[in-house]
Parts: structure tokens; C-alpha cells; sequence
């Protein structure tokens, strides 16, 4: 692939990320209010460390105590010591989520009567912090997000079922509140910015549709019968919400930078849905078919895992699919704004026209690689993969496509 596309595709990603960065979002909320009193700080998710470090930033000696709990690998070694930096898995939770659980409940219960809380809250909660309801273990939690992931559900879906479940999440975790106080700011990675549905909600009353046993599978439906009540709404009187960033201020940023290199930006308002190879598809031929320009889409589409489904996920699964028709002059990035597409570490892919050449030259079938959930292998393979590293933030997934004008 020439150098020159893929890296203005990489720009324009890297931009997009940055805009939306968890330091730079909560500092900048936090900037903007009048300066409060000291607080207990609380954050959830895959940006926890970085949200943390924006609230450290403005508050500093005001932040008491705080609990960061994360991914692994995405602690800060040089964070303030008065924050305690906890590890748990993702995407699919194991003892360490269980622990965090009850690491956040025993935090909340600790603190004072009269303390005031800072809760961050980020993707990917959902799986690093829970308390099972009574009589579920981890290896039917396990079981319950892997069956999840698997299906194809959008994450408004799977975290109905999860709220179901749990403890804490579903706005129960507002019962260790006790009344007290809580500003909470989110980083969304969710379509519409619902609140309930960023780590499925553990400050934020719900309103759910009951989950009815028959939706899952039998082994299974055991888990929706012993979750506790959802509190009553004057449990979050004290609780104050604000999402401080998302996808769309990620594609503002990309665009900007777009239209300062002198490209013509088309952004595309259909959120990315549904099936990945079938996205992927449907982005290629716009391309091929629409006007020279930068072409911008956001949003989370989902896939199907086989029973061993291969390397890759959802970005790399669209990037794949797109290059099987994408025409000579069309580049296309795929990128997860996290860092992470699917269990790896990659956070997409940057196609072309030539990069089913390389792959069939590498001995590889696209349609085998897409049916296999094996993308990530066949990109690998095409040298059309590319790495963040942690990003601390998390607005979904971003698709930046470039059309060059004809001769």
C-alpha cells in the first residue's frame, strides 16, 4: 500500500483518539465547574487509569482516596498513590472481575457518611467489575458473556441480559451509596449516549423490560432468578450524571484535520450495525461508488464466533470484508478507538484495493478467513494490521475511508 494514504488514514485516527482521550475529557468537564469540596474517587473501565489521572489533574490534594479497576495492562505505574489500581478480564470476566466487585462495594461501604463521590466510568466495566447475583458462580458468568459475544447481540442487548444478573450493575450499586452524593462522568461507547448502558448502568436506574428465563439457553436461565431489586428512583437523588465524551467528538475531531489537510469530508450519519462482513460490504461499494473525499463512519457493529473462532474482531472482520471488492484508489481504516479490536492487540486494519493480492498470496481465502472469524490472520498476513496500545478511551469504533480523486 502506498505510504501516503495509509498514513493520513492513521492520522485521521490517532486525531479522532486523541479528542476524546479520558484525561483530557474529564480534566476538561472538571474545569468547568465551580471547585467543590474533597471527594472519594471511583473509576470503572478500560479508560479508568486515564480518567483518573484528568480528575488528578484539577483536583489534586481535593481526590481523598480512590480505586481505579481496569484491564490488564491498562493500570498507570505513575499514578498517584493514593489511588489503588486494580487488574480484571475482559471481555469475558474471571475471579479478578469478582474481586473488583467487591473491592468497589467495600470501597463505597469504607468511606464516610459525609463523603462525597467521583465516579469515572468507562467501556468495558461491564466485564472488569461484578457481583453476581446470589447462587452464580464465575464459570456461569463466564459462560453467560461468552454466549453474549458470540451472538451478534448490539451491546444495548447484552447489557439487559447483564443488568439481569448482577448485584451491582443495573443501578444497584446505588444502595451503597447510601444517599450520598455522586457526580458521575462517562465516556460513552454506546449509540444514543445512554447512560444506562455504559457499564451497563451501575449508577443509573433502569428501566428494562424483565429478562424472561426462555431468552437464554437452558443452562443458563438460572441466571436471570436471584438478582436483587432495582432501587427505587430516590436512590439517585444525589446522583448527577455527564457524559464527557463519545464517538460523534471523535469524528468531529477526524473531520477537522481532514478539512485542514484540504480533503472534502463526507460524513456518513448511518451508525455502523449489525453484521461486520455485511457493514464492511456496504462501506466498500459507497466508497467505490461516491464522490473523491474523506468518508467518515461511526459506530459498533457486532459478529458471529464460531464455535473456535480464529483471531481478529468486529474492525478487523469490516476491514477484511471491504477489501474484497474495494476498487483501485480506495483506502480504508477500521480501528476500535480503545486500542483493542476483538482479544488481541490489535486496534484494526488499513485496507486497499491491493490487499486481497497479498493475502492470496500469502496462501489464504478471504471467504474461509470471514467465516472462520479469522481476519486478524489474513490481515497479519497482508502486513495491513496496525497498534495503539492502550488509548485510555473508549467511543466505539471508527471507519475513515479515502477515495482519491480520478486522474
Amino acid at each position: 500500500m502506498s505510504l501516503v494514504p495509509r498514513q493520513l488514514l492513521l492520522r485521521l485516527h490517532a486525531a479522532a483518539v486523541e479528542s476524546v482521550g479520558g484525561r483530557q475529557a474529564v480534566a476538561r468537564h472538571l474545569r468547568k465547574r465551580a471547585r467543590q469540596g474533597p471527594v472519594h474517587l471511583l473509576a470503572l473501565g478500560k479508560a479508568a487509569a486515564a480518567m483518573t489521572q484528568g480528575a488528578l489533574d484539577v483536583l489534586g490534594d481535593a481526590v481523598l482516596a480512590g480505586l481505579a479497576i481496569t484491564r490488564e495492562g491498562y493500570t498507570d505505574p505513575a499514578l498517584d498513590r493514593r489511588i489503588v489500581q486494580l487488574e480484571a478480564a475482559h471481555p469475558v470476566p474471571d475471579v479478578r472481575s469478582l474481586a473488583a466487585g467487591r473491592a468497589v462495594v467495600d470501597f463505597l461501604e469504607r468511606a464516610p457518611d459525609d463523603a462525597h463521590f467521583l465516579v469515572l466510568i468507562s467501556g468495558g466495566a461491564s466485564s472488569l467489575v461484578e457481583l453476581p447475583a446470589d447462587g452464580i458462580g464465575i464459570d456461569q458468568l463466564a459462560a453467560l458473556n461468552r454466549w453474549l459475544l458470540g451472538g451478534g447481540r448490539d451491546i444495548h442487548a447484552m447489557n439487559r441480559i447483564r443488568r439481569a444478573c448482577s448485584r451491582i450493575k443495573g443501578g444497584r450499586l446505588a444502595y451503597y451509596l447510601r444517599g450520598r452524593p455522586a457526580e458521575v462522568l462517562l465516556i460513552s461507547d454506546v449509540r444514543g449516549d445512554d447512560p444506562a448502558s455504559i457499564g451497563s448502568g451501575p449508577l443509573c436506574p433502569s428501566n428494562d423490560v424483565p429478562v424472561d428465563a426462555s431468552e437464554l439457553p437452558e443452562p443458563l436461565r438460572a441466571l436471570v432468578r436471584h438478582a436483587p431489586a432495582v432501587p427505587p428512583i430516590e436512590a439517585f437523588a444525589a446522583v448527577r450524571t455527564t457524559i464527557v465524551a463519545s464517538n460523534a467528538q471523535a469524528l468531529n475531531a477526524a473531520a477537522a484535520l481532514a478539512e485542514a489537510e484540504g480533503r472534502t469530508v463526507h460524513r456518513h450519519a448511518a451508525f455502523l450495525d449489525g453484521d461486520a462482513v455485511a457493514s464492511g460490504a456496504a462501506i466498500a461499494a459507497c466508497l467505490n461508488s461516491g464522490p473523491p473525499g474523506i468518508h467518515l463512519w461511526g459506530g459498533e457493529p457486532t459478529v458471529r464466533l464460531p464455535e473456535r473462532p480464529g483471531r481478529g474482531g468486529r474492525m478487523q472482520a469490516l476491514a477484511l470484508s471491504a477489501a474484497r471488492t474495494l476498487n483501485a484508489g480506495c483506502y480504508l481504516l477500521a480501528g476500535a478507538t480503545d486500542g483493542v479490536d476483538g482479544s488481541g492487540d490489535d486496534a484494526g486494519a488499513v485496507v486497499d484495493a491491493d490487499t486481497r493480492k497479498r493475502i492470496a498470496e500469502a496462501g489464504f481465502e478471504i471467504e474461509d478467513g470471514l467465516a472462520q472469524a479469522d481476519a486478524g490472520t489474513l490481515l497479519a498476513a497482508a502486513g495491513d494490521l496496525f497498534r495503539t496500545g492502550p488509548t485510555g478511551t473508549n467511543v466505539m469504533d471508527v471507519v475513515i475511508g479515502l477515495r482519491q480523486a480520478d486522474d
